[in-house]
Formats: structure tokens, sequence, C-alpha cells
């Protein structure tokens, strides 16, 4: 997920103004033993603030630090990140972690957010114990594979729910879910689903197969795409789909984000291509940079080639510390041509960051260097997902 801040104004309150002080003394430290201090020191606070559910106050020091202090930004995004998914202190003889197993989708119809029976909750513990987790892990898994809009949303409510499974997870019990209320799931032809899990080691022990003397994160996430996806494939029928290496909340997060930008861009040629009934050669890519305050992301609007209507449009946003001195462009273009799609049209203006007025939509990059709403023809509009993610 990307750790993008948008300035607020008013002044620091006392805590946030600590967490601020702690965070650059971090961030300043010219030794591990100084750093031992205000990672302590720092995580006391951060503790006392998630279990006080205090989210503004976490929020109110990003937001100050990372527009001033680059770095501090980093080590009070880190530790805050670490004491929600790690329900800190809540276990003190063990270390215990919230995990996410993210599985990208793509389909010409509903991208399902469902529940998991114990049948295939049970295979789904012994892939994860095979092949992600060390040894002597205990594990607890959720028996709802989630949207992204049905997450717990925030530091706070990530840290309730770690302390909830992370406690089932040592008593090698699942969690189920109780969907009644959820949120809805928004539908786009290409999204991320969610495996949620936590694991149980003693005090210092490993958690992750890869971290043990004969393992490796690439073959971990081979056994995984092999084993686990046998298992998560049912859950999404219709579905053309691939896994994201599971591990600690934010990090999968992350990878989840990054991984599905070029997914989403191959998941629309095939989409078009099947579609229309065309070769992906056929297709044309516009590519433009949309602004705000600063670069946001770069829109892709897909033609079919010699033809100007904008059929479709895919969204690759910015993460992390990409700005408008990072080669996107040519990313983007690498996975286009990957794809099958060889005539690539890169514009260099800057585009607004609009969307449609009337469903909300975002615009996208027309051949002639407009904004326009992707419509798919007449004859391919039965129920489709409304754009693509």
């Amino acid at each position: 997920m990307k750790r993008t801040r948008i300035k607020r104004r008013g002044g620091l309150g006392r805590s946030a103004e600590r967490l601020v002080r702690l965070a650059t003394g971090l961030a300043q430290s010219g030794s591990r033993i100084e750093d031992r201090y205000w990672e302590r020191q720092l995580a006391g606070l951060i503790d006392e603030t998630l279990a006080d559910n205090d989210e503004e106050v976490l929020n109110t020091a990003l937001d100050h630090l990372y527009s001033t202090e680059p770095r501090a930004y980093d080590e009070l995004a880190d530790s805050i990140e670490s004491r929600a998914e790690c329900a800190a202190g809540a276990l003190p003889e063990h270390d215990v972690v919230l995990i996410a197993a993210p599985v990208l989708a793509w389909s010409r119809y509903r991208i399902g957010a469902t529940s998991i029976s114990p049948a295939v909750l049970a295979n789904l513990r012994v892939h994860l114990q095979a092949h992600v987790l060390a040894k002597d892990a205990r594990l607890s898994v959720a028996d709802f594979l989630f949207s992204p809009d049905q997450l717990p949303q925030g530091y706070c409510a990530t840290a309730e729910f770690a302390k909830v499974i992370c406690a089932a997870a040592l008593e090698g019990l699942d969690l189920h879910i109780e969907t009644e209320g959820m949120p809805e799931t928004a539908q786009f032809l290409s999204d991320t689903r969610y495996l949620l899990a936590a694991v149980a080691v003693p005090r210092d022990a490993p958690i992750f197969r890869w971290q043990e003397e004969d393992g490796s994160r690439d073959g971990a996430l081979e056994h995984w795409r092999t084993q686990g996806g046998a298992c998560l494939t049912p859950l999404l029928p219709g579905c053309v789909v691939d896994l994201v290496l599971p591990e600690s909340y934010f990090a999968a997060s992350r990878a989840a984000d990054k991984e599905s930008r070029p997914y989403s861009v191959r998941a629309s040629v095939a989409y078009l291509a099947t579609t229309l009934e065309t070769p992906a050669a056929n297709l044309r890519a516009v590519v433009a940079p949309y602004w705000d305050r600063a670069l946001e992301e770069y829109r892709i609007g897909f033609t079919v080639r010699d033809q100007d209507q904008v059929v479709h449009g895919v969204v690759w946003p910015l993460l992390g510390a990409e700005d408008e001195t990072s080669d996107c462009i040519g990313e983007i273009e690498a996975v286009l041509r990957e794809s099958g799609v060889s005539e690539i049209l890169a514009l260099d203006h800057h585009f607004p960051l609009e969307y449609c007025d009337d469903c909300g939509v975002p615009l996208y990059p027309s051949p002639e260097g407009e904004a326009a709403h992707a419509e798919m023809p007449a004859e391919q509009t039965e129920q489709i997902p409304r754009h693509l993610h």
C-alpha cells in the first residue's frame, strides 16, 4: 500500500509532538545502541496510541514528518506498521505477526469476496505451514477471502484485528469472520483478494520458511503458487489468478499494490483481445501522466489501431518514493510490449486528475491528447465491469 500523505492543517498535539521527536531521534541516531533506546521509547508510545484507538495522532505525526523529515517519516511509519501487525505487547512470550496472502484476479464477471469452507481452510493451512512458514510456527487462518474494501481500515483497526487473530494462532485455532454488515465490494475487471492469517512462534524463533537454512523466498513462492493456488482458484470462479508471496501484512499489501499494476495491464490486453475479437497487436495504448499538486499516476487509454475511441483504460498509480523522475513510462511500455501491444503513444503534457462527472470513473488519454471517457462498442456492452482497476 502506498505511503503517500496529504498534509493537514493545524498544529501538533502533545502526543504527536512526542512521536515526531522520537522518530527524528531514531532517524538521526549514529549507533545500534542508540537505535534501541529510541525504538523502545517509540514502541511504547505507539502501543499506547493504538490502545487508545487514536488514529488521528498517528496520522498527524506522519503528515508532519512526510514533508519535513523524510527519514524520520519512514522510521515512524515502519514502527507503527510493526507494532500494529505484530499485536505488540499482547503475547510477551512469543513473536506474533499478522500476515496477508494476496491473490491477483481478473475476470469479465464478478470477482468474489467469499467465505472459505472448513475443508479448503484446512488445505490452506497445510500448504502455508509446509511452504511459507517455519517448522514450529503456530497458525490461525481467517475463513474469508477479503476484498480491499473489507480489510481493517487504519492502523488502530489493524492492531485490533491482529490481537484477535494472533491470540487464535497461539492456540492453533482458525478465526471465523462474521460477514453480516461487511462493506460492499467495488467491482473492477482486475482486483486483489486477501487471505489473512496470523503466525505465532517462540520469542526470536524463525517465522517464515526462508529464514531457515534450507529455505528461500523464491522456493516458497513457487510452491505456494502451485499448491496454494490449487486451493484458492476454485474460490474465484471465472477468474484468472496469480498469487503474491505471503508475508507480514503491510509488506504483502505493498507487494500486491506493486504487482497489481503490470497484472492489470496484462489483464486489460487479454480482456480486450477476447471481447473485441481482435489480436493484441491490433490494439493501441496511449500513456499519459496525471497530476494534482504533484504527479499522482499514469493512465493508459486503449483504442483499436487506427481508431480514436478509447474503449478501456487502466490506472498505474505511483507507489512509495516514485515521482516524475522515475521511469514508469519505460516499465509500462515494457509490460505492454510483453502483452503483444506494439503501437504505444506516450504523451508528455500534464493531464489534470479528472473523473467523469456522471459516473465517477477516471478519464483516460486519447490519441488526440484529450481526456476521454472509456466506452466499449455498443455490441460489447453486455454486463461487464464498468472500468479497470
